[in-house]
């Protein structure tokens, strides 16, 4: 699952702004996503909701795996959907076994349903059952006593009414009500009627009864009835569609091979179904049909990446099919239903978003890959998620690398070993048997910090022996359900090395280590001293293989060493001083690192030593030190890497309110604006460009404001705001009613709300009010709240402050509600300081006790 780990769960719904992120950090994006990453830091945004943080009971309570006293065989399905009460009218028959020891009971998670029928199926005949019902478990008194591995069926008539049911969802998937009926009646305008499931962690059980557990596994049949203009998705294959005579259609799935029940999945909507294909196997894409001709530019490597995947894991594409799903209102970000992957709403970019790049395509990897890690081998307890989600979300990086080169790879990399890094979660295992709620699990540990672990671990035993590896362990557990060891195993198998130690560190251990490197040169000995001085807090010492590499000029000499206490020190011996000793030459320890080189080492790592983050870490330097001829040398060659993501870095970079260096610079920014391929890095250079003083780059704005990259015309436009507001504002006006999207949205309402134009607030209103929850939602509502203390009209503000009070409401699970009742007690105080120079205050009266009234408990701090 994506649950915008990421960034990340907050910011992993934000996928396509993480995209971008990745690639080049725009003045406006990194200011908002560090802010937003601070404040959701404090707020601890992967931490529990808070009454759990009241509750310390939690960490007295293992979490053990579900015991397994009845294994589920087979599901079958049977559902009508009754869209006036968003109920589901189902039968299931279950066959089931006893796991090893008799048995004459069997318990089924149901959550919130209407129990109307339970019986023993016997061939052609059923005998009723005696059981007993408590909203949450059925308990099912059988007909006999069961020996271990003798099959039976029951069979059970119910109604499933998620809307009644009262459950809490996470940071990660922020609700849990398992199946969703959007917009069932049609009342919403421009919105489509649909339905989608989403069953991880525990909630395919409000709307199929089963045991709701990751390390029960079924095979599966689902039978749905629906309005005929509807087309369905579930698991496996569809195997028949009959049309009925009332207007419906019945459609069969058959799902032959084994999962787990939170992969269970049904769609129901009005879509446009793209086909592809893969070895013969259907692939397909389910989208509004608006996005049907683009549908390919958004999911069309998914093709490439079975490949790829069965490639490196050595296992062909094990299911029938696979299909890809876009749902409204979707609770997370995507999700990894066996055959049939769901994804939020964000996947439908248009041909124009599509210019900047597919912002969605790690996530279509990520979905991907878990049908191998997680669908294919699934973690047995929530607590070894590990197993799922770390590989997942490393498969992000290897897509990457190979689809885009080394350069890409490492730059996501370091994305998301940088979201772990500021997530505040180093004191949680990765592997963890207390805490809150199973929901805890879906962090940046199981994501980031679990990726960079395997990141570490591929260079540690090296690509061979780590894809054989994981081949073992897929190959060994398939269709079955597996803890973290079965994967120490198999590595161990492999590369007849004890890795224990690297377990028990990384596996079932927390934090990372902090690292000072400083560097001692002993001219008259021809020595070289590498001091490595671990300052985590705390008497824990990590056990790190690295490389460090020396270089003289473009030679490399490597040595292999071991940090393994709270001070290392390696000596080397050279014949001529070293211009460059490069610790963690290859640059994959997970870790904080301050190292004390010389902006001369930082020169030469730039040059030779040529990766990734040996060429990030040189610019971020080389930005620190701009009084330096050097730097700013190096700066110029950073604008012309050869990666798109490092241009647009080094821009950033340029410290602008140093006349010399806006004049030093000026002409690579302006070739950058006019000819860099990348639309991404055209754009951070039109909005640098925006600094300077003057209208010699107005044409150049203008011009841009109509790319065709939302990104390029949204920096444009906010550009051309600095140097003429009025010819801004008059542009604003004119796109505001054209489609948009992206950046280009974002700047338009910008503009028109610091043009402070009233008459303009239904066009400002409708454009945010309209945006998905999203980064730039959230970009734009400090300035939309500013906007709203000048506006006059009544019935304005109230539709505004109701556009800040759904947003709210959206993101509680995730520690905002504070942030916005500021922005509405702002307007409560401005507004009050304008009635009392008024001369009518009614219409401002009526104001404050609407807000007010939105506020709530709040109201009694003013």
């Amino acid at each position: 699952m994506v649950v915008n780990s990421h960034l990340y769960h907050f910011l992993r719904i934000l996928r396509g702004i993480d995209y971008i992120f990745t690639a080049l950090k725009f003045h406006f994006m990194k200011k908002l996503l560090f802010g937003l990453l601070s404040f959701l830091t404090v707020q601890n945004l992967w931490a529990q909701p808070h009454e759990a943080e009241q509750d310390t009971t939690w960490k007295k309570l293992y979490r053990e795996s579900a015991p397994m006293i009845n294994d589920l065989v087979h599901t079958k399905i049977d559902a009508r959907f009754d869209y006036a009460n968003s109920y589901l009218n189902g039968k299931a028959w279950i066959t089931l076994k006893p796991h090893f020891y008799a048995t004459d009971s069997l318990a089924l998670d149901a959550k919130g349903m209407e129990i109307k029928k339970v019986t023993i199926v016997k061939g052609a005949t059923t005998s009723p059952l005696k059981y007993d019902y408590n909203g949450w478990v059925l308990n099912i008194q059988l007909d006999k006593s069961y020996k271990g591995g003798e099959k039976y069926t029951v069979y059970i008539e119910y109604t499933s009414k998620p809307n009644e049911l009262k459950v809490q969802g996470s940071a990660a998937i922020t609700d849990a009500k398992g199946l969703y009926f959007v917009n069932p009646k049609g009342e919403e305008k421009d919105k489509p009627t649909q339905i989608w499931t989403q069953g991880e962690t525990e909630a395919t059980s409000v709307w199929v009864p089963t045991i709701d557990k990751p390390n029960q596994k079924t095979t599966q049949e689902t039978i749905m009835t629906v309005p005929d203009k509807y087309v369905t998705l579930s698991n496996g294959k569809l195997v028949s569609s009959k049309k009925n005579a009332d207007g419906t259609r019945t459609d069969s799935w058959n799902m032959d091979l084994p999962h787990a029940p939170y992969l269970f999945f049904m769609g129901v909507g009005e879509y446009a179904v793209i086909k592809d294909s893969y070895k013969g196997k259907e692939v397909s894409y389910y989208v509004e049909k608006e996005y049907g001709p683009v549908a390919k530019r958004i999911f069309g490597h998914t093709p490439e990446m079975m490949a790829f995947f069965s490639k490196i894991t050595g296992v062909d594409y094990p299911w029938a099919k696979y299909a890809q799903i876009v749902g409204r209102d979707y609770v997370s970000g995507a999700m990894e239903n066996t055959t049939a992957t769901l994804h939020q709403e964000s996947a439908q970019q248009d041909a124009r978003e599509l210019v900047d790049g597919n912002g969605w395509e790690s996530t279509i990897a990520h979905e991907l890959f878990h049908h191998w890690f997680g669908d294919y081998v699934t973690s047995e307890s929530w607590s070894n998620l590990t197993l799922n989600e770390s590989f997942a979300n490393y498969s992000e990086t290897l897509w990457d690398e190979y689809k885009y080169g080394k350069d890409a790879g490492d730059a996501q990399n370091y994305t998301d070993m940088n979201g772990y890094l500021q997530s505040g979660s180093d004191k949680k295992d990765l592997v963890r048997f207390y805490y809150t709620d199973k929901e805890a699990m879906f962090d940046a540990v199981s994501y980031n910090k679990g990726g960079r672990i395997l990141h570490m671990l591929r260079n540690f035993v090296g690509d061979s022996a780590f894809f054989k590896a994981i081949n073992l362990y897929l190959t060994s557990n398939k269709f079955k359900a597996a803890e973290a060891h079965h994967l120490r195993l198999a590595f161990e198998e492999v590369t007849g090395k004890d890795l224990n130690w690297f377990w028990n560190q990384w596996y079932y251990g927390s934090g990372h280590p902090k690292l000072a490197i400083d560097y001692v040169y002993d001219e008259e000995g021809k020595k070289v001293s590498v001091i490595v001085k671990q300052t985590q807090a705390g008497d824990k010492t990590f056990k790190l293989p690295i490389a460090i590499d020396i270089y003289n000029g473009a030679n490399k000499v490597r040595h292999q060493v071991w940090i393994d206490a709270k001070v290392d020190t390696f000596t080397f011996s050279y014949s001529s001083k070293p211009d460059l000793v490069n610790v963690d030459g290859d640059k994959t320890l997970l870790a904080e690192k301050k190292d004390n080189k010389s902006l001369s080492n930082y020169v030469h790592q730039y040059k030779y030593a040529g990766l990734y983050m040996d060429r990030r870490e040189a610019l971020d330097f080389a930005g620190q030190n701009q009084t330096d001829p050097r730097a700013i040398a190096l700066l110029k060659d950073g604008l012309q890497d050869k990666y798109y993501g490092l241009r647009g870095f080094a821009l950033n970079k340029i410290n602008m309110k140093n006349q010399g260096n806006k004049k030093e610079f000026e002409p690579l920014i302006a070739a950058m604006a006019k000819n860099d391929p990348r639309p991404v890095v055209r754009a951070t250079a039109l909005m640098t460009l925006g600094n300077y003083e003057g209208t010699t780059y107005k044409d150049l704005f203008v011009k841009n404001v109509s790319d065709s990259s939302y990104t390029v015309a949204g920096m444009a436009l906010e550009a051309l705001a600095k140097v003429d507001s009025v010819a801004a504002f008059n542009e604003a006006k004119r796109l505001s009613g054209q489609p948009s999207k992206g950046a280009l949205v974002a700047a338009v309402m910008k503009t028109m709300i610091k043009g402070g134009d009233e008459a303009s607030f239904p066009q400002i209103a409708k454009s945010i009010g309209d945006m998905p929850l999203s980064q730039a939602k959230f970009n734009m509502l400090p300035s939309f709240s500013d906007y709203l203390a000048k506006v006059n009209s009544t019935e304005s503000v109230k539709k505004g402050v109701d556009i800040l009070v759904d947003f709210r409401e959206q993101t509680k699970q995730f520690g905002l509600e504070p942030v916005i009742n500021g922005w509405l007690k702002g307007i409560v105080t401005k507004k009050e300081a304008a009635k009392a120079i008024a001369t009518d205050k009614t219409a401002l009266q009526a104001q404050i006790d609407y807000i007010k009234t939105k506020l709530g408990d709040e109201k009694a701090g003013f």
